[in-house]
């Protein structure tokens, strides 16, 4: 069997202290891409040592899948209504607890799932931790109608907020462009940095097309940050501000 990596490692570790925190009875949040992957193991293999009849919301076809096959009772959102809370990866975490998300394509049902929940936890490796948003592309779901156009419009505005030259990409898996779970195109602005995620978050949202962007503002409260060794540190808005 192949030795863990550090990153493996840390990943874990921040996925175990996300787990403790969930109680008996929870309506949970599952997020989704690899770090949340191992967190849904970790609160299986949990809920099998001690069933803590917990109803869950994905928040992508993948993560409803791996938490259906490891015996996680998973229900629509609408269904369930209000979440107690949500725990989630992210690409970047800035010293606010402002994210980006969306590396794995599944921002618009984490951003929703996310807000439906009294508090989104973060998990993460230390490597996500940064000083400023901007360095991970920043996705941004589109409607596929008329995509280039919206690209154009995109493009416009990053020049009038003075980020000219920026590239926006087209998400492409296997030489065809992805497709989110609601079936709409990604496009992956290269901004190297963001000086104010919030503007930015209100130009991008106003222009047709767009359906929501990556960047998570004012919504986690709390970030995991696994370490190479197996421990943890927690992350607030106010101990890092």
């Amino acid at each position: 069997m192949a030795e863990a990596s550090s990153s493996d490692i840390a990943k874990d570790a921040a996925a175990r202290a996300a787990v403790a925190l969930v109680e008996p009875g929870m309506k949970l949040g599952l997020g989704s891409g690899s770090t949340a992957a191992v967190m849904v193991r970790r609160l299986a293999e949990r809920n099998d040592e001690e069933p803590l009849g917990l109803i869950c919301a994905a928040t992508s076809a993948a993560t409803a899948e791996l938490a259906t096959s490891l015996g996680l009772a998973v229900h629509e959102l609408d269904q369930i209504g209000w979440l107690d809370m949500t725990i989630d990866g992210a690409d970047e975490i800035d010293p606010d607890l402002n994210l980006i998300k969306g590396g794995g394509g599944a921002l618009l049902r984490e951003k929703i799932v996310a807000m439906a929940s009294d508090r989104m936890v973060v998990i993460a490796d230390p490597t996500k931790v940064v000083e400023q948003l901007g360095a991970f592309h920043l996705p941004v779901e589109v409607i596929p109608f008329g995509w280039e156009i919206t690209r154009k419009l995109i493009g416009e505005a990053l020049v009038a907020e003075g980020m000219e030259h920026r590239p926006i990409l087209l998400r492409k898996r296997d030489d065809t462009p992805y497709r989110t779970d609601e079936g709409n195109l990604i496009l992956d602005l290269a901004l190297e940095q963001i000086e104010d995620p919030a503007r930015l978050s209100r130009v991008l949202n106003a222009l047709p097309g767009v359906v929501e962007t990556g960047l998570f503002l004012n919504i986690c409260r709390l970030a995991i940050i696994g370490r190479e060794d197996g421990s943890t540190i927690e992350l607030t808005p106010e101990e890092r501000g």
